[in-house]
């Protein structure tokens, strides 16, 4: 089971992107949780070295929870493509550069598919909540679709434009923010982690 995180208590958020800091403080807000991020504490980034996401999520919590003494919440996500062994995976943000400029990365994705007739794609969202006496706790998020190609739409980021649910006429990236939130890999996280450690699920998504 679990580890139950009070209302009231302290949280690191275990990362640098101010953007999130900002979605998931506004996620906890009901929860009377008092957040920080790894920047204003001064943490440096742990090199994330595991071949999955639940290993890259939980050594980016353990090294913010052993930094700050606090309870500490990170996530690690992706895209994953069948006929690609699962690739990008967790090499995602780095196949996009250090500019992160996923254009060239979606080219990729789409060259080195070629022909293959299995398009079948997911993305992934890994939450790990960690405690300084090293206790995780990890939550998965999935949803499934399918590579398609030209890019379309502009309002998601990342691979969103190549991504078709299924069951969905629309790409992540054509889709209003409110429609990705209520089926989004990092929503099916988030609903497991706020039902596990708060009691209540629904929290609404992020992405």
């Amino acid at each position: 089971m679990a580890r139950i995180l009070a209302t009231g208590s302290r949280l690191v958020l275990a990362t640098h992107n101010p953007g999130k800091v900002r979605e998931l403080a506004e996620l906890l807000q009901p929860h009377a949780i008092t957040v920080f991020s790894a920047t204003e504490l001064g943490l440096p980034e742990p090199v994330e070295n595991s071949p999955d996401f639940a290993g890259n999520a939980r050594i980016k919590a353990l090294a913010a929870t052993r930094g700050s003494g606090l309870p500490a919440l990170a996530d690690d996500s992706g895209f994953c493509v069948a006929a690609l062994g699962g690739a990008p995976g967790v090499l995602s943000a780095r196949w996009a550069g250090p500019g992160r400029n996923f254009a060239p990365a979606m080219a990729r994705v789409h060259a080195e598919l070629g022909d293959a007739a299995d398009r079948r794609a997911w993305f992934v969202c890994a939450l790990c909540l960690g405690w300084p006496d090293g206790h995780t706790d990890t939550f998965i998020g999935r949803v499934d679709g399918d590579v398609t190609w030209p890019p379309r739409g502009d309002r998601g980021f990342g691979y969103d434009p190549i991504f078709l649910p299924r069951g969905s006429v629309l790409t992540f990236g054509e889709m209003a923010p409110q429609e990705k939130r209520a089926i989004s890999h990092r929503t099916r996280a988030f609903e497991q982690w706020f039902a596990a450690c708060f009691g209540a699920g629904g929290a609404p998504g992020l992405h």
